[in-house]
């Protein structure tokens, strides 16, 4: 199967409504070049699954400033004032998730688990309408699993196949999010031959990887 496609075929599998996860944390390890073509779509009513909102004129942080976000789980918006802003008046839905649970959540609906049992945001306003469950006296929160329809992902570099590696931290929510979802678009850096990267340095297997668009 040939992996490699254009930016405009790339954002043209994304449908208005649908759930996207994006990766990385802040900027660092975010697809830029999809997320700007996805802004520049006006693909609309999405339901956006990423660590954070980054800032208002970068990375993520230009889909919820165009009005293309219409609900976020996320862990933190404090970088981007226009999150708080939709959220404040009602526009956008803003669902605040403890880090550790988003990604297991997420890790969770690779997986093929049913959720994860964690004590965080026991007695806080995390536990409302979540069920309880008791655990040989101890007492934990269902968190279920998150999947998307689309991921939007970065990689340092891959092969032909979707092998892809990281350096430092970009890695961040990239693996995860390309194991839940239904089909996954990677933006690598470089786009090699497949036996040029060190098996031992993989971090991504292709098998996740339905598209790649090289910038």
């Amino acid at each position: 199967m040939k992996k490699r496609i254009s930016l405009s075929d790339a954002i043209a599998k994304i449908e208005d409504g649908q759930t996207i996860m994006i990766g990385g944390f802040l900027n660092a390890g975010t697809p830029e070049t999809l997320v700007d073509a996805l802004v520049e779509s006006g693909k609309k009513d999405l339901t956006l699954i990423a660590n954070d909102t980054s800032y208002v004129d970068q990375g993520i942080g230009k889909l919820i400033a165009n009005h293309q976000i219409k609900k976020v789980i996320t862990s933190h918006i404090g970088t981007n004032r226009e999150t708080g802003n939709q959220m404040n008046s009602g526009e956008t839905e803003v669902i605040l998730t403890p880090q550790g649970t988003l990604v297991e959540q997420i890790r969770a609906a690779g997986a093929g688990l049913g959720g994860v049992l964690t004590k965080t945001g026991l007695d806080t306003r995390v536990e409302d309408g979540k069920e309880k469950i008791e655990v040989d006296g101890e007492t934990y929160l269902l968190e279920k699993p998150l999947r998307a329809d689309v991921a939007l992902i970065f990689a340092s570099k891959a092969d032909e196949f979707g092998n892809a590696v990281y350096h430092g931290s970009t890695q961040t929510f990239n693996i995860v999010m390309a194991m839940a979802a239904d089909t996954v678009i990677m933006e690598p850096l470089e786009i090699v031959p497949v036996g040029a990267i060190n098996q031992n340095d993989v971090r991504l297997p292709g098998i996740f990887v339905d598209y790649m668009v090289e910038v």
